[in-house]
């Protein structure tokens, strides 16, 4: 366990490996170099996981991610040296839904604003919070990437009203909802974009000036995914001209850092990523980084095995 994890994750291994934590030796590094070549497992929580990292570790068997975006993890190279790659799908489906949903809702509505203006005293001191110019009505929601977690909001999106398009590498046969094979006319078609992309080069800047602009001045786009999906620089260009009107972001381009440009913009609301980040769902999720691990050496099989290793198989 190369960096510190939830303490689940600990309970769920430590009573059948030996788990190595060189993050609390005064020189990590070293104390990693020291066992390396008889780690035969990795539990790993956004770390990054490349061909390099890969090379220290000559008996390697399994990387255990935390979290179902596993963009950290160089999942092809963990493929090509017979490495099996797991992830937490599944348990964190129902948290970032509803996140995703009450970031809609607080970014039509301005929520936060309007909580400023109680706690700022402008309510009694200049009276009622301005109208504000958008609803949640009669708006149609153009998700990207309906996987697990899209059509768990979609769901929820229609318990509030709302018309759900989708646009991904291949339409669904068992989507009832329109598809769109270019995010361009969905854009076009839709007022609200809610981004569940992964991250990856493939994504990078996949929302970009164009796309913001086909959304258009009664826009708004909700990232719940990963924040390379959106040209961070085109956004607050779009903000902060009215090419859209508003956005809401649980996650962003370089975190922890976030641009004052973006934190200034008053149709900007921002989240610190807590998609996931519930105390019932962060353990779920370490649970399964232990489950993964457990199965991968009781069977030979992990839990939830990436696309790019599912057919990757123990070694006797």
């Amino acid at each position: 366990m190369p960096k510190a994890m939830r303490d689940v994750v600990l309970r769920g291994l430590e009573d059948r490996f030996t788990v190595h934590k060189p993050y609390e030796s005064a020189d990590p590094q070293a104390a990693m170099n020291a066992i390396a070549g008889s780690v035969r497992g990795l539990a790993v929580s956004g770390l990054k996981v490349d061909g390099a990292f890969l090379d220290q570790f000559p008996n390697l068997e399994i990387v255990s991610s935390f979290g179902v975006g596993y963009d950290n993890v160089d999942a092809a190279a963990c493929a090509a040296r017979g490495i099996m790659v797991s992830n937490t799908p599944d348990v964190l489906t129902d948290e970032v839904a509803d996140t995703a949903i009450g970031l809609l809702i607080m970014t039509v509505r301005e929520l936060p604003a309007a909580e400023r203006w109680l706690r700022e005293g402008k309510w009694a001191g200049q009276g009622a919070y301005p109208l504000t110019r958008a609803t949640l009505k009669g708006r149609t929601l153009g998700i990207v990437g309906l996987g697990r977690i899209g059509k768990a909001i979609a769901a929820r999106a229609e318990a509030f009203g709302l018309t759900v398009h989708y646009h991904g590498r291949n339409k669904q046969q068992d989507v009832a909802y329109p598809y769109h094979a270019t995010l361009k006319g969905m854009a076009e078609a839709v007022d609200t974009l809610m981004l569940v992309a992964p991250g990856g080069e493939e994504t990078r800047h996949l929302v970009n000036a164009g796309i913001l602009a086909a959304l258009g001045p009664q826009g708004v786009l909700i990232n719940i995914g990963r924040g390379t999906v959106v040209d961070e620089a085109a956004l607050i260009d779009a903000l902060s001209k009215g090419i859209i009107h508003g956005a809401g972001l649980d996650v962003f381009e370089n975190e922890p850092n976030v641009p004052a440009a973006l934190i200034a913009l008053p149709n900007a609301v921002l989240l610190p990523h807590v998609g996931s980040a519930s105390v019932a769902t962060r353990d779920a999720m370490g649970q399964l980084v232990a489950d993964n691990l457990v199965s991968w050496f009781e069977t030979g099989k992990a839990v939830t095995p990436v696309a790019e290793t599912a057919g990757i198989t123990r070694r006797s």
